[in-house]
């Protein structure tokens, strides 16, 4: 479903851009006027406007918010030098530019998680022992490293697949490794919450013993509406307590921006094409 000229004044969440920018103006140019905006993190990375996006989203102040997705803070890293960049990776125009260190402190002060009326809205996924009060907590305790003194030195120790679940008794860089695995990277989870990275295909391909996070029975997030992105292989997906809205932006899909109403019927999809900036296959 598109629709074109949106005068809603409404609330709307935008999928993965990951450095689309010319995505991104064509999508802004479906609203009549400027509703508030949240982004589900991947800004950056594999498209050729990285930094004109990131200028764009942070010139719009107030009226646009992002949680950060794992590409977002794989600048991060890569700026403070403690990762390398990717043989895919389009970065250089960020590290190059004349405002870079304005734009990364910007970056580092968004945050990992956001919850606004009812609607929680993080870049992957939530293990299912977590409430989205506890989701918002946790993502502070992160948040508070990225944007402390030392945000470098978490940076270099925060990568890393294991611990693969979540105990409340985990402490330290273990505990912020889940936090921040499964805010940016999940897709796959047992109903114990066992975390797996490898798979990145649809549903139809889960682990043994696998399943999409969002299909654990009895998460302790099914009593809000959780709006993601990351997963660009399972498409848009809209269900009365879910909106996946990563559509393949990069991948020559689409750019999706979703209506956060709280009345299911009334979340307007608005989709545009994109150029196809990376090969899946390759």
């Amino acid at each position: 479903m598109t629709n074109h000229n949106v005068t809603h004044t409404s609330l709307y969440a935008i999928g993965d851009l990951q450095g689309c920018g010319a995505s991104l103006d064509a999508l802004l140019g479906q609203f009549i006027g400027e509703p508030p905006l949240r982004f589900v993190g991947d800004l950056v990375n594999r498209g050729p406007s990285s930094l004109e996006t990131l200028r764009t989203i942070r010139a719009m102040g107030s009226r646009a918010e992002t949680v950060l997705g794992n590409h977002d803070i794989h600048l991060l890293a890569v700026a403070s030098g403690v990762r390398k960049n990717g043989r895919h990776d389009t970065l250089d125009d960020i590290l190059a530019a004349p405002d870079r260190d304005d734009l990364l402190t910007w970056l580092r002060h968004r945050p990992l998680a956001l919850l606004e009326n009812n609607f929680l809205l993080v870049h992957a996924g939530v293990l299912p022992q977590w409430t989205a009060t506890q989701v918002i907590d946790l993502a502070h305790e992160v948040e508070e490293q990225l944007q402390g003194p030392n945000w470098q030195g978490f940076l270099a120790d925060i990568f890393g697949n294991t611990p693969d679940r979540w105990h409340d008794g985990l402490r330290g860089i273990d505990r912020l490794r889940v936090v921040v695995n499964a805010l940016t990277r999940l897709r796959y989870c047992t109903v114990d919450g066992v975390m797996d990275f490898k798979t990145k295909d649809g549903p139809g391909k889960a682990p043994d013993g696998f399943m999409p996070w969002f299909d654990v029975p009895g998460r302790r997030t099914e009593d809000v509406t959780v709006v993601c992105g990351h997963w660009s292989t399972l498409g848009l997906v809209m269900r009365p307590n879910l909106m996946a809205l990563d559509t393949g932006c990069v991948w020559g899909g689409k750019l999706t921006a979703a209506r956060l109403a709280q009345d299911p019927a009334e979340r307007t999809v608005i989709q545009v094409d994109c150029p196809q900036y990376c090969d899946p296959l390759a």
